[in-house]
């Protein structure tokens, strides 16, 4: 098995608030390799875009880590000056963010904007930026690519935008690629062209690529391996087919049984999951899924649960794991 590319080391962020502190991620362990697809699944609020812009060290002003690490090239990241942090960013892992409208300078044309992402690269003239600026957008299947440079993000449909948002971070090269809910704001055809094209990409990237997400289907589709996040922490890991196949933790099956792809017969309502999220600020002693849990045990309640080896490369967060 590689090294891994970049690896989160026992991770904890919480937010200051009125009301006290936000624990959004406790105790996150990750790794992802060269050559693989890694996703990052669970419903809004279990922490996926706080560990998103962790991996890019772009957190909110009132974050705070609280312990941890992500190692990049045998550094912590989050420790390093920013100007060391600017030299990361972008040029070895790049972002592309579920808003495309807004990672774009409204102002300035988006091929100006294209040419200035490759400012690294301070041996190819102005002329070369562009021409592979125009290239790229051709390869995310962009018409007349040419003529587009041209044109301001507000001009463009939402799968264009996400597709010039994937061109931006392609033209760094990096070795992270970090896909923040990519398809959240697409309908349903255009959500189907940026999982091809996503598809096509992770034959052609030289690194790795981290898919954070809550449609299991673009897991399905896309992804080697899944980490399974709820209220803040990874509850269960596994190659896809496993975690698909065999899910160990109730809350990965609960998220299983809510996909529609999964219902044979068509039903009056959608399967949900009953219940709600714990409070963040004061978090329950036991394990955080015990409210909404349909095996749950006394002992639950109180003992939060252990990572537990389920299988090779397969583990979860559950006293039950092993029923």
């Amino acid at each position: 098995m590689s090294e891994a590319l970049v690896s989160v080391e026992d991770l904890s962020i919480s937010y200051a608030s009125e009301a006290g502190d936000v624990q959004a991620l406790r105790h996150a362990n990750l790794e992802a390799r060269k050559g693989e697809v890694i996703g990052i699944v669970g419903e809004s609020g279990c922490g996926k875009s706080t560990l998103a812009s962790a991996f890019i060290n772009l957190v909110a002003p009132n974050a705070k880590v609280t312990s941890g690490a992500i190692r990049f090239q045998g550094k912590d990241i989050l420790k390093l000056l920013e100007s060391q942090k600017r030299q990361i960013r972008g040029r070895h892992i790049a972002m592309i963010f579920q808003d495309p409208m807004m990672a774009f300078n409204p102002v300035l044309p988006l091929g100006e904007q294209l040419i200035d992402f490759q400012e690294h690269r301070h041996d190819v003239p102005r002329s070369e930026k562009r021409a592979r600026a125009t290239a790229m957008l051709e390869r995310v299947g962009i018409p007349d690519p040419a003529y587009n440079l041209g044109r301001f993000v507000h001009e463009l449909s939402g799968g264009m935008r996400q597709r010039v948002a994937i061109a931006a971070a392609l033209l760094m090269t990096p070795e992270i690629l970090v896909a923040d809910e990519p398809t959240t704001a697409l309908d349903v055809t255009m959500e189907a062209q940026i999982i091809h094209l996503l598809r096509e990409l992770r034959s052609d990237h030289d690194g790795a690529i981290i898919v954070i997400t809550h449609h299991l289907g673009l897991i399905g589709e896309l992804c080697d391996r899944v980490y399974v996040m709820y209220a803040g922490e990874v509850v269960e890991e596994g190659r896809t087919e496993d975690i698909y196949h065999n899910p160990r933790h109730p809350y990965t099956k609960a998220l299983i049984d809510c996909d529609p792809a999964h219902l044979d017969e068509p039903v009056a309502f959608l399967p949900t999951i009953p219940g709600r999220l714990p409070d963040l600020v004061a978090l329950p002693s036991g394990c955080s899924f015990a409210d909404r849990c349909p095996i749950v045990q006394e002992r639950c309640r109180t003992t939060s649960p252990r990572m537990i080896e389920t299988g090779p490369q397969h583990r979860a967060r559950c006293h039950e794991a092993l029923r």
